[in-house]
C-alpha cells in the first residue's frame, strides 16, 4: 500500500489513527513532536503526510511540514488536521499546496475516504510525471537519426537554442521531420512541463483558423454558442508549433505579428487583450522570401519569425544516414508469423540508398513499413520494396543479409563524442568485401562475426565513456539495461 507519515501532539489520537491505517495495509510512521517528524520526512520519502496544523497554540507546525514536503522531489501529498477554530488556516494551507483538510474530532470513515482520494491523486501525479519523462526521453536530441555533417550542424543548433525563448523558424521539405525538431526543442527546454500545441495552418479555412488560434466570445459569429479559448492561450507556459506558416492568410498574419510583438491575444469579438507566455516555433516547406516577392506573406512577420532559422537537409543530401534510419524503423518490429526481428538484404539496402527520396524521411519510413508488411519471412528483399526503388536493382551486389536488430547499426545516432562514433553501413560494406576477397565460403556468417566484433568494441567504448556505469551506458546506446548485460555476457563467452 502506501507509506504514511503521521504527526499530531495527541498520543491517543496518533495511536488510534496508526492502528486504523495499518489495519488497512499501510506503513505508518507516527510522531508526536515536530523535529523527529521533519527528519523522517527528509529521510523516509513518504507517499502521504497527515499533520496537525498546530502542535501548540502559538506555532503553525503543519504549514512548516507542508512547506518542507513541497520542497522534496517528488513531493508527498499532504492532508492537514485542524480544530474547529482554525478552519481559515486550513484553507490557507490548501491554497499553498495541501491536498485536503480534516476537522477534529476525526471520523475514521472520513479519514479513510480522504486517504484513498489523496493516494489516487498521488498516483495520477506520479503517472503524469512518468509520462512527461518518457516524452522527454523520446524527443532527446540523440533520438533524432543522423550522423551526416548537415545533421550534426542541426543537432548543434537545436542544442544551443532549445532552452531560450527565441522564436524558431524550421525550414525543410515535406517529410524532413520539422515537427520532430519542434518537439525536441520543447521537451529539452524549461517549458517541457508546459503544453506543446501543434497547429497545421494549411488544414483549416481562414475563419476557423482565426477562431482556433485566438479564441472567440459567445455570439461573435454564427455558431459561436460559448466562449472559447484559442490555442495560444491553451499553449500558455509552453510551446505553440505553427506548421505550414506560409499558407496563413494575410489578415491572420497581421494578428500573429501583433501576438509576437505584444505577447498578448484578443479573442474574436472581444475588446480585451489577454497576456500569454508562449514560445513560437514555426515551420515551412516553401520559400517565404518568394512569397514576400509575390505579395502573399508579410515581410515584417518573416523577420519576426526568422529570429533563429534551422534548415533541415533533404534525405538525398544525407544518403549515408539511410542504413541508420532503416535500423531505427525496424528495431521494434518483429515478423507477425515468425516472431523474428527483421533483417534486410544488401541488394535492398543499396536500392534504398540509390533512390532520391522526394518525400524524404517520411517516404523512407512508409517504404520500410510496406516492405516489413509484405515480406514473407523476416528478411526484407528488394522485391518487397515499392516498384520505383527496384528499377536498377540488377546492378546491385548479391543479396547478402544485413542485421537490423540491436546488434546492427546503433539506434542512438547523435555523435556524443569522437570515442563513441556509430558504425556506418559503408564500413560494413568495405569489411564484407575484404572477407569475400579472402575466399570465405560463408559470407553471411563472416558478416555476423564482423558485426559482433564491432558491437563489442562499441559497447566497450560506451562503458569506458560512462566510467563503467552500465545504466548510463545502456541509456547512451539506446538499449535496455537487460540487453546490455546480455550483450556484454555474450562478448565474454565469445
Amino acid at each position: 500500500m502506501a507509506k504514511i507519515l503521521l504527526l499530531d501532539d495527541e498520543l491517543t489520537m496518533v495511536q488510534m489513527v496508526t492502528e486504523f491505517l495499518r489495519a488497512d495495509g499501510h506503513e505508518v510512521l507516527p510522531f508526536t513532536s515536530f523535529n523527529p517528524a521533519i527528519e523522517a520526512l527528509e529521510s523516509s520519502a513518504p507517499d502521504l503526510v497527515i499533520t496537525d496544523l498546530y502542535l501548540d497554540k502559538t506555532r503553525a507546525h503543519g504549514l512548516e511540514v507542508l512547506q518542507k514536503a513541497r520542497s522534496l522531489n517528488p513531493p508527498p501529498t499532504v492532508i492537514v488536521i485542524t480544530a474547529f477554530g482554525s478552519i481559515d488556516t486550513a484553507v490557507e494551507a490548501m491554497k499553498t499546496g495541501a491536498y485536503d483538510y480534516l476537522e477534529k474530532p476525526l471520523k475514521l470513515d472520513g479519514l479513510k475516504f480522504c486517504v484513498q482520494r489523496a493516494l489516487s491523486y498521488n498516483n495520477a501525479v506520479s503517472e503524469n510525471i512518468y509520462l512527461r519523462k518518457q516524452l522527454k526521453k523520446k524527443y532527446q536530441f540523440n533520438q533524432i537519426i543522423g550522423t551526416s555533417t548537415k545533421m550534426q550542424e542541426v543537432f548543434k543548433m537545436i542544442e544551443r537554442v532549445a532552452d531560450s525563448d527565441s522564436t524558431i523558424l524550421v525550414l525543410g521539405g515535406s517529410g524532413t521531420g520539422k515537427e520532430l525538431i519542434a518537439k525536441a526543442l520543447h521537451y529539452n527546454s524549461r517549458r517541457q512541463f508546459g503544453p506543446f500545441v501543434p497547429v497545421n495552418c494549411s488544414a483549416l479555412p481562414e475563419n476557423l483558423l482565426e477562431s482556433e488560434l485566438f479564441g472567440h466570445r459567445k455570439g461573435s459569429f454564427t455558431g459561436a454558442i460559448t466562449d472559447k479559448k484559442g490555442l495560444f492561450q491553451e499553449a500558455d507556459g509552453g510551446t505553440i508549433f505553427l506548421d505550414e506558416i506560409g499558407t496563413m492568410p494575410p489578415v491572420l498574419q497581421s494578428r500573429l505579428l501583433r501576438v509576437l510583438q505584444e505577447r498578448e491575444v484578443r479573442r474574436v469579438g472581444d475588446n480585451i487583450a489577454v497576456s500569454v507566455n508562449v514560445r513560437v516555433v514555426a515551420a515551412t516547406n516553401e520559400s517565404l522570401e518568394k512569397r514576400i516577392k509575390e505579395g502573399t506573406f508579410r515581410e515584417d512577420l518573416f523577420y519576426r519569425l526568422n529570429v533563429i532559422p534551422i534548415t533541415l537537409p533533404e534525405l538525398r543530401e544525407r544518403l549515408d544516414d539511410i542504413p541508420l534510419l532503416v535500423s531505427h524503423f525496424l528495431r521494434d518490429k518483429t515478423h507477425p508469423r515468425t516472431g523474428s526481428h527483421y533483417q534486410i538484404t544488401r541488394q535492398a539496402m543499396e536500392a534504398l540508398s540509390s533512390h532520391d527520396w522526394p518525400g524524404n524521411v517520411r517516404e523512407l519510413e512508409n517504404a520500410i513499413e510496406r516492405a516489413a508488411t509484405l515480406c514473407e519471412e523476416s528478411t526484407i528483399q528488394v522485391t518487397d520494396l515499392p516498384p520505383a526503388l527496384r528499377i536498377h536493382s540488377e546492378n546491385f551486389s548479391s543479396d547478402t543479409v544485413i542485421e537490423t536488430r540491436e546488434g546492427g547499426p546503433p539506434q542512438s545516432m547523435m555523435v556524443l563524442s569522437e570515442s563513441l562514433y556509430p558504425l556506418r553501413f559503408s564500413e560494413i560494406q568495405q569489411d564484407s568485401q575484404v572477407v569475400q576477397a579472402a575466399g570465405e565460403e560463408k559470407p553471411v556468417a563472416a558478416l555476423k562475426d564482423f558485426l559482433r566484433n564491432q558491437e563489442q568494441g562499441y559497447l566497450n567504448r560506451a562503458m569506458a565513456q560512462t566510467g563503467g556505469d552500465k545504466e548510463k551506458a545502456a541509456e547512451l546506446l539506446g538499449i535496455s539495461l537487460a540487453t546490455l548485460y546480455r550483450k556484454l555476457s555474450e562478448g565474454e563467452d565469445g
